[in-house]
């Protein structure tokens, strides 16, 4: 069995020597032939170097490095369509998720016959309480949006099989949301517990703006109730404002409600509506983006190098 591991690298020069090595020696103790497949997500710093001093010394290293930085799930996405393992496990790069337990999830795929065997962590060392805490509400959240489950505290880390591999590739969507989609396929799927660590070197390239984007994706890529919900919004202003006039009516009949004051209530209805319309307007404007996003039909990322790889493997988008 081949055992395909994907790693996405974006500006990741201080952890890159120990995670080759690390990664390197974990894939040795196995009795599986295996391939590592870096992603050079268009790195800034000299991640690319690294990685082809890798591959020029070590033929399991395969190197993908993008003409720019196109992002974190299509760098995941490169390597699904272009490994050639049996089984491809996907696995960031800091070494948080640690590559020793690998040898067990493969354990696990084989005893329990999975198709997808997904990590979750049991607990998340070197995070802040508040990236506990928002992460811990957003599942949660998506979970109540989406018409379908997805497994709390689990990121990107999971083992998938070939049947699972070649099914991802038929999805042609530009905005994956990767974890919701293995999630969406179905077959049969086994948790795998484990600890989470500290970032072994450097900083998290993970910015709060990419993690909006990325749970915006999740959100908007796997539920229509933020839409009913900008409906029932809409429909609770209506009504609202029925009921002020109403009380506004009655109250100038019985002589308690002068024509001049009334000002501020005016005012506190106008910015309630409004602010109604442009929650609604927002709302629209994510699922007109996505669907802009879908239509131009633009790739989902160039290669600009690939190392390593069969020459009969041309794949470049």
């Amino acid at each position: 069995m081949k055992v395909s591991v994907i790693i996405p690298c974006y500006n990741e020069e201080e952890v890159l020597p120990l995670s080759h090595k690390r990664f390197s020696q974990v894939m040795e103790s196995t009795a599986h032939d295996y391939e590592l497949i870096f992603v050079n997500d268009g790195s800034k710093d000299h991640t690319e170097e690294l990685l082809l001093g890798f591959a020029n010394d070590d033929p399991h290293t395969k190197v993908i490095s993008f003409s720019r930085n196109f992002g974190h799930q299509n760098a995941v996405s490169a390597g699904l369509h272009n490994c050639t393992g049996d089984i491809a496990v996907i696995i960031d790069v800091d070494l948080q998720d640690p590559p020793e337990v690998i040898p067990q999830m493969i354990d696990t795929y084989l005893k329990e016959g999975s198709n997808v065997v997904y990590a979750v962590r049991n607990k998340r060392e070197g995070e802040t309480f508040m990236k506990k805490f928002t992460a811990k509400i957003y599942y949660r959240m998506l979970n109540s949006l989406s018409d379908y489950t997805f497994p709390v505290d689990t990121g990107d880390f999971r083992l998938i099989d070939r049947k699972v591999l070649d099914a991802f590739k038929q999805f042609p969507e530009k905005h994956k949301y990767l974890r919701g989609l293995f999630s969406w396929m179905g077959f049969k799927q086994t948790p795998f517990y484990y600890t989470r660590n500290e970032r072994a070197a450097g900083r998290t390239k993970y910015s709060i703006r990419k993690m909006f984007s990325l749970a915006s994706a999740g959100i908007f890529g796997f539920s229509k109730k933020p839409l009913k919900l900008a409906i029932s919004l809409g429909t609770l202003s209506i009504f609202i404002a029925l009921a002020f006039a109403i009380w506004v009516f009655i109250m100038y009949l019985s002589g308690k409600e002068s024509i001049v004051p009334g000002w501020s209530s005016t005012i506190i209805t106008i910015v309630f509506l409004g602010g109604v319309q442009l929650f609604t307007i927002g709302i629209l404007g994510e699922y007109i983006g996505n669907i802009f996003d879908e239509t131009k039909n633009r790739p989902e990322y160039i290669i600009d190098k690939k190392i390593n790889f069969d020459p009969h493997n041309n794949q470049t988008i």
